[in-house]
């Protein structure tokens, strides 16, 4: 009898995915929350026709050349940057995302960092619990959404999602993005589209949500952040390399900006040399003008089973001889 193709999985997925995997393949899970050291990753890989890789997992040539078997590449993501994605292809390895179902999620993550960065919820929330809370006073006054202006750079599907979650807020919407929307769609969510300075001098939001290109890193480097619109707040829940970490401290620092938001981080961009091993002391320190949030886009309970299930339907989909239905590219018959 031919022996069940094998799956390693790097990172825990609910109990269903296991099962509908199991049923077409032997399944090397990893259960605990944690992920796999790599040379551990590496050992599992050796004999492996498939896996299934998230967020903090990245393939280069090193991992490649590990896994002599592999087949195709289920990613539980939809941002594929930290995947090479032509050394894969040239190894005629398939490479599957997730492209739609982190969107919704996201884009509601994206308003309520905007909201609570805004409004100073963080430094509510300590005050309460400081032990001296006496009850209101005039104090921790921030700013709404009603009346001011909204930026959104990256006007892909998650920007789309922000923008139309934003009607009915009556705030002005603006919007950029290398390829414009076209007239009618914008009309319908009801955004103008600029270019990005101008947008910067203009918006007191930003929310930065562009997927990380050559083009888009460090989009907003130092010298875009000091164009913006004195004391705005940005908000990053696209892909960290987006921005120049060490700038945005220097922007909350001298008041440019009043206050920075991430989902994301440089650091979690892994292939890319040169990258910060972790988030800079500089803004972990502005307890005042920050809030950060662990890669919680997606972290919807219902959202992250439907996002493994994809993966692992791509996956199946590879092993049996047909194109995945959410192919990254195009190496040929497997």
């Amino acid at each position: 009898m031919k022996k069940k193709p094998l799956v390693v999985i790097t990172h825990w997925v609910h109990p269903q995915v296991l099962s509908y995997l199991e049923r077409h393949c032997r399944v090397l899970p990893n259960e605990s929350r944690e992920s796999l050291p790599r040379e551990e990753l590496f050992s599992r890989l050796t004999h492996a026709d498939a896996v299934m890789m998230f967020m903090p997992d990245w393939v280069d040539q090193e991992l490649l050349d590990h896994a002599p078997k592999l087949k195709v590449i289920g990613a539980a993501l939809k941002g594929f940057d930290n995947f090479d994605v032509k050394s894969i292809t040239a190894r005629g390895i398939w490479l599957t995302n997730v492209p739609d179902l982190l969107t919704v999620p996201t884009a509601e993550l994206a308003i309520g960092l905007m909201l609570a960065l805004s409004r100073n919820v963080l430094a509510g929330d300590r005050r309460v619990r400081s032990g001296n809370f006496q009850g209101w006073r005039p104090s921790l006054y921030g700013t709404g959404i009603q009346g001011r202006t909204v930026g959104i750079i990256g006007l892909g599907k998650l920007g789309q999602a922000v923008a139309q979650r934003l009607i009915g807020w009556e705030a002005r919407v603006l919007g950029y993005d290398p390829v414009p929307l076209p007239d009618d769609k914008a009309r319908e969510l009801r955004l103008e589209q600029l270019e990005l300075d101008e947008l910067l001098g203009l918006a007191d939001h930003v929310l930065l949500l562009s997927p990380l290109t050559e083009s888009s890193h460090h989009l907003l480097n130092a010298k875009r952040l000091a164009t913006m619109k004195s004391g705005s707040f940005l908000i990053n829940a696209g892909r960290g390399s987006c921005v120049d970490e060490a700038a945005v401290a220097k922007a909350l620092e001298n008041g440019r900006l009043n206050g920075y938001s991430a989902d994301v981080f440089e650091f979690e961009d892994w292939i890319l040399p040169g990258r910060p091993a972790t988030l800079s002391g500089e803004l972990l320190s502005k307890l005042d003008q920050t809030l950060f949030t662990p890669h919680l886009g997606s972290a919807v309970e219902e959202v992250r089973l439907a996002i493994a299930m994809e993966a692992a339907e791509n996956i199946v989909d590879a092993l049996q001889q047909q194109q995945p239905r959410c192919a990254v590219n195009s190496p040929g018959t497997i």
